[in-house]
């Protein structure tokens, strides 16, 4: 593949009762010898369900197991081992299945088939993957998803805070894309325009959806369609860029020395929320969905901490000395530091 294509799933389905009928999704296809990777506990959970679906469609499983590791070593020597007749690597799960399924459909240059149990995160639609190198979370080079099957139905089953977790990441591209125009008129990088526009159409096709509850129908599909193209505007870009910005680097400098670290995306929805005030850009916005949603009710029972925000923020620019947000600047560390201890918002969430 040439710098000037692009890879894009080939099937998307985000609709209720697509568990029953990933067998007859891929069998269209022309696939029909499979390995499943489950996330911990959900063989118990689907597999019945699954199973069948793949019977009644003549698709053979040709191994199924639960994992609930992202080292790259036990990744690595799994793909090995596999069958060879494997036509394509399923995720059924969160994060750390998703991310060892994507990596080893990348190793084998196999399909990847991307089957999200919670709306936590965009990482169901992105082409790289967060795996442990030496002791060390790294995010590597995988295998953007052929496939991409969601069914509401488990992702309202979920525990709730998934979806907290999902509306704060998909929330941060009002703040990640404001960061990388900035890094282009400070000549640190270049904007993608079509990337950019993407990223954009993604998140206010999201927080302009009406809803009553977030477990609405339409509001789950647009949340779970917007996330799956935030990972089609990574693509495009050849980088985070577009969906990652100074919110993103304070939740990993969180991740970094937290013992117990929260769920991604409410970490990153409060840093977006930060740095949206900060530089004064859609923060109402942001702050409308998340008292409507419920997020910041959410938050204030995390038990989160100023200090750890504080030393987050001083942290952030050394998690990607590379780029250039609004929080390599010290006068915004500065700015976002005052903010944790004299906003409402966010004195009401951080102790």
């Amino acid at each position: 593949m040439s710098k000037d294509e692009i890879s894009i799933p080939l099937i998307l389905k985000i609709e209720s009762g697509v568990t029953a009928h990933i067998g007859d999704i891929l069998k269209a296809e022309g696939i029909t010898k499979v390995t499943i990777l489950f996330g911990n506990g959900l063989v118990a959970m689907f597999g019945d369900t699954v199973f069948e679906s793949f019977k009644k469609a003549d698709v053979e499983v040709l191994h199924y197991q639960e994992m609930d590791t992202v080292d790259f070593k036990d990744i690595s020597d799994l793909a090995f081992e596999l069958p060879n007749k494997t036509q394509a690597i399923i995720g059924m799960g969160g994060g750390k299945v998703i991310d060892a399924a994507k990596y080893i459909g990348f190793l084998l240059k196999i399909p990847f088939i991307s089957v999200p149990t919670s709306s936590s995160s965009d990482g169901f639609s992105s082409s790289s993957a967060s795996l442990t190198v030496d002791g060390h979370r790294k995010s590597l080079p995988a295998k953007l998803a052929y496939g991409i099957l969601v069914d509401t139905d488990v992702i309202k089953s979920a525990p709730v805070r998934f979806l907290y977790s999902g509306i704060g990441d998909m929330v941060s591209k009002i703040s990640s894309t404001y960061d990388w125009q900035h890094e282009e008129d400070q000549g640190y990088d270049e904007v993608n325009d079509f990337s950019y526009m993407v990223a954009k159409k993604a998140v206010n096709s999201f927080v302009r959806t009406p809803f009553e509850s977030i477990t609405d129908e339409l509001f789950l599909k647009e949340l779970l369609d917007s996330l799956a193209m935030s990972g089609i505007a990574n693509e495009i870009a050849g980088s985070s860029a577009p969906t990652s910005g100074s919110e993103h680097l304070i939740s990993h400098a969180l991740d970094s020395f937290l013992e117990m670290p929260q769920l991604h995306g409410v970490q990153v929805g409060i840093a977006t929320y930060i740095m949206c005030k900060i530089c004064d850009h859609r923060w109402k916005r942001v702050d409308d969905l998340f008292t409507k949603s419920g997020f910041w009710d959410y938050c204030a029972t995390l038990e989160l901490k100023v200090s750890d925000y504080s030393k987050a923020i001083d942290l952030a620019p050394s998690i990607k000395p590379y780029r250039h947000t609004y929080l390599h600047e010290e006068k915004y560390r500065e700015l976002a530091k005052e903010l944790l201890v004299t906003d409402e918002k966010l004195k009401a969430i951080l102790k």
